[in-house]
């Protein structure tokens, strides 16, 4: 299951990342603005947000059976009609099922079932399945480039629909749902969750904490590929800064779900968030080009690390019977975020004709979800009192490993 989910993954957030590489194209032949095509990125962040809460639901209730095929089927109708595509209306439309039927199908319901195939020591599944995504933001749109430079971006959507059917397809027919899952599906109940607040609190201050992390990283994620072309690098040399990027996020989702496992998840996505607030600022202010690799490396190490230890967050702190649609809603606000940060850094380039801002604001967003994690921090340490009478301390699962006991 680790496997066919990290596969899966590749392909969903590949194609949402390749949205960077088509982006100078359709601005030259459709003359759109950046803001306009960069919307095409909130289009599918949207999409995947509002269906994947619905898709949540239906998993909770049903499984994860068949949520692979349906996505396989849409994501590769999708870029078969974008190779066809001529207008705004036509981009966001299909950008939209993609987003609707595909990735939200493909990500949080499948990672929820997976996180269930682990009882103990589930960071690193988390991991190496969200890296499925860092991956394919990176290696996706690398391919892309050299694609679109070679055939043309028509062709290169519909070579991109031929390989997605022929890997996600078969592939798909092999998803189950974990034991656990099942059980509790069955049952109705979940009699293992032991956390100091309630499932609807923690989802909410998951969620608006994510919405500011998602703007910082999606700025990059949507604009690090133009600014590096509007300095003068070519484009195979600004898809190589994403691809290193991402080949290192691929590191740090397996490394953030890791260290959740050893020091807790919530601290983890701490010490990541603030990773990826500080090196986000750097990147319009960099001319040097091994310096700008170092910077992509770090960046795309901890905001990949951000995602496993989200994942990590919910996980441990909601049970099995909620876990779809508690990873759905908190990703729903993650591709909230996504969405707005790509589309303001879009607006701010627009605006003042550089990408200076766009950087500076995912910054100050990077900045605003510390504060927030911080005060999530509290409020649990003040409802987690310690146990009267009692020879042996509670074990915090946000702060202690995971299987400690």
């Amino acid at each position: 299951m680790v496997f066919i989910v990290f596969t899966l993954s590749v392909l969903a957030f590949g194609s949402l990342g390749s949205i960077s590489v088509f982006l100078k194209p359709l601005t030259l032949e459709f003359g759109w603005s950046r803001a306009e095509t960069s919307l095409g990125y909130t289009v599918i962040a949207l999409s995947t947000a509002v269906f994947g809460v619905l898709w949540g639901v239906i998993a909770d209730k049903y499984g994860t059976r068949w949520f692979g095929v349906v996505a396989a089927i849409a994501m590769s109708a999708s870029l078969f009609l974008l190779s066809n595509q001529s207008s705004l209306i036509q981009f966001y439309s299909i950008y939209f099922v993609f987003g609707a039927f595909g990735a939200a199908l493909a990500t949080a319901p499948l990672f929820a079932n997976v996180s269930f195939w682990f009882r103990h020591n589930p960071g690193l599944a988390i991991g190496i399945t969200a890296a499925g995504g860092a991956v394919g933001q990176g290696i996706v749109p690398y391919l892309v480039a050299i694609s679109i430079g070679a055939n043309g971006w028509r062709s290169t959507y519909l070579i991109m629909a031929v390989v997605y059917v022929c890997i996600a397809l078969p592939l798909s027919f092999l998803i189950r749902e974990s034991p656990w899952r099942e059980e509790v599906i069955q049952s109705g109940s979940d009699s293992e969750r032991d956390f100091p607040l309630s499932e609807i609190e923690v989802v909410a201050w998951i969620s608006v904490a994510v919405i500011f992390c998602c703007n910082c990283m999606s700025v990059p994620i949507v604009h690090l590929i133009p600014l590096l072309t509007d300095m003068g690098r070519s484009v195979e040399v600004a898809s190589s800064v994403f691809l290193l990027l991402m080949l290192s996020g691929g590191l740090g989702r397996i490394m953030g779900g890791k260290l959740g496992d050893w020091i807790g998840a919530l601290p983890t996505y701490m010490i990541m968030s603030l990773g990826q607030t500080f090196f986000v600022f750097w990147f319009p202010h960099i001319d040097s080009l091994p310096l700008l690799y170092f910077v992509a490396i770090f960046f795309g190490f901890t905001y990949s690390g951000v995602m496993s230890s989200l994942l990590m967050c919910t996980r441990m702190m909601v049970g099995a019977r909620l876990a779809a649609r508690a990873m759905s809603m908190t990703s729903f606000f993650g591709w909230v975020g996504m969405g707005m940060g790509g589309f303001i850094g879009g607006i701010m380039y627009d605006t003042y004709s550089n990408y200076v801002w766009s950087f500076s604001f995912a910054s100050i967003m990077g900045t605003v979800n510390l504060l927030i994690l911080l005060m999530f921090y509290l409020r649990i340490r003040s409802k987690r009192k310690p146990e009267v009478n009692s020879a042996v301390p509670p074990r915090n699962p946000i702060l202690d490993p995971v299987g400690a006991d």
